[in-house]
């Protein structure tokens, strides 16, 4: 296999799997990052520490279950989250909107962030720098550290998570250091009074759409023990700890908007939140995006482009985003993108352990190390289910929006096989 291919259109084999530790950590990174701390803060500012932390747990076991049994289909096939679902019920035509949709949408936050991170390094020079020059810097180093795929993701998480612990760590100390930590923990919440549902909602809500795309890193687990482990740490470990963090902060400085109060500390421990948070999770952004663009292109128009090269094309087309600053207008419609996700992991879940519909084909390729020789071209039950759970979670706000879609596109497609039994294979 070429340098940074990873196995894009093909099973991730058993020699190329890594320990769990290493994939741990890229999936901490995205876990734990400013946006988390932003939530740990809006929880903070209208409950107690002791439902604030309640919340994220119950949070995360709802996200843990999704994970993982995605996460295992992933491990146990090898294969990314759009290439696992064309033998996961939604076949050819399906699997390509799939890829599509998460392409588009990781290319267009891959350039919002890419913003902020040169933001970031432009506030610590001074403004010294021209912002639009730092955003093609920032933009292209990401791009070139992505063309080599996951060995090169590895290792920059293996920096920045530290790097961004500790400039946390830094950060926490200067806003706390003059408040009684007990009082912080036992004091009632500043604002108005969040309800508990909400709360739940907000953090299992935060994440669904990196619940559901969790394939993409447990491809390389070695065993399904691993892919616990990684799920299970890196939720609550990152969601607990940064949280709780929010929630401290929000209690000490009454209000929700900690990260702004943070960067006010200015010099490099503002630069280091930002360019650390910004890259472990940027590099993944564009990581899932040439993914989904390289299943799309080969589902779509048989296409198999390297996974480097459409890299370094979706880079470029992000990076000037940025640099035009057009993509802050479809903030929106990434933002839709994203309630589209949740009804996929129903339906795999659905597919891959209740109906098992593809198994055969699925098992039979495996002991070969190879894709399946037949995948159907299109599964009306799994279009129409994703578009009715689709339309649910996204008008429909009570509860949590995006574990309702799940659960509805997955109740939907169960029945809908059930009713008309000539649609399986």
């Amino acid at each position: 296999m070429k340098v940074g291919e990873d196995y894009a259109l093909e099973r991730t084999p058993l020699e190329a799997r890594r320990p769990m530790w290493e994939v741990f950590l890229i999936r901490f990174g995205t876990v734990a990052t400013l946006s988390q701390l932003i939530l740990g803060a809006s929880l903070g500012y209208g409950m107690t520490t002791r439902d604030a932390v309640l919340a994220t747990i119950i949070g995360c076991v709802l996200l843990e279950i999704v994970s993982f049994l995605i996460g295992v289909a992933g491990c146990r096939e090898g294969l990314s989250t759009s290439v696992l679902t064309r033998g996961t019920g939604f076949g050819r035509f399906g699997s390509s909107l799939i890829g599509f949709i998460i392409a588009i949408s990781c290319i267009g936050w891959f350039g919002i962030q890419n913003s902020v991170f040169a933001e970031g390094i432009v506030q610590a020079l001074g403004g010294s720098v021209n912002l639009q020059l730092m955003m093609v810097i920032t933009g292209l180093a990401v791009t070139l550290l992505v063309v080599y795929g996951y060995k090169t993701i590895s290792w920059t998480a293996n920096i920045a998570v530290p790097g961004f612990l500790i400039a946390m760590a830094f950060a926490t100390y200067k806003m706390l250091t003059d408040y009684n930590l007990s009082d912080l923990i036992n004091m009632a919440p500043p604002g108005a009074i969040m309800p508990f549902g909400v709360a739940v909602t907000m953090v299992a809500g935060g994440f669904m759409v990196g619940a559901i795309i969790t394939p993409d890193m447990s491809r390389f687990n070695r065993n399904i023990k691993d892919v616990f482990w990684m799920t299970f740490l890196s939720l609550f470990l990152g969601e607990l700890i940064v949280n709780t963090l929010g929630v401290l902060m929000a209690h000490a400085v009454g209000s929700p908007d900690v990260v702004s109060i943070m960067l006010t500390l200015g010099g490099w421990l503002s630069a280091s939140l930002v360019i650390f948070a910004t890259i472990k999770i940027n590099d993944m952004n564009l990581y899932g995006a040439s993914l989904g663009t390289s299943n799309f292109l080969d589902t779509a128009f048989g296409v198999k482009m390297s996974r480097a090269t459409i890299t370094l094309v979706i880079g470029v087309l992000g990076t000037l985003g940025s640099v035009l600053g057009i993509l802050d207008r479809f903030v929106g419609f990434l933002t839709l993108l994203g309630v589209a996700l949740p009804p996929v992991g129903g339906i795999i879940i659905v597919d891959y352990f209740i109906l098992k519909r593809s198994r055969k084909e699925l098992d039979i390729s495996r002991a070969q190390n190879k894709l399946p020789d037949y995948v159907e071209n299109i599964n009306p039950i799994a279009l129409v289910s994703w578009i009715c759970a689709f339309l649910v979670g996204y008008f429909i706000q009570w509860g949590i929006p995006a574990f309702n879609s799940l659960l509805i596109a997955a109740v939907l497609y169960w029945l809908g096989n059930i009713i008309f039994p000539s649609a399986k294979k």
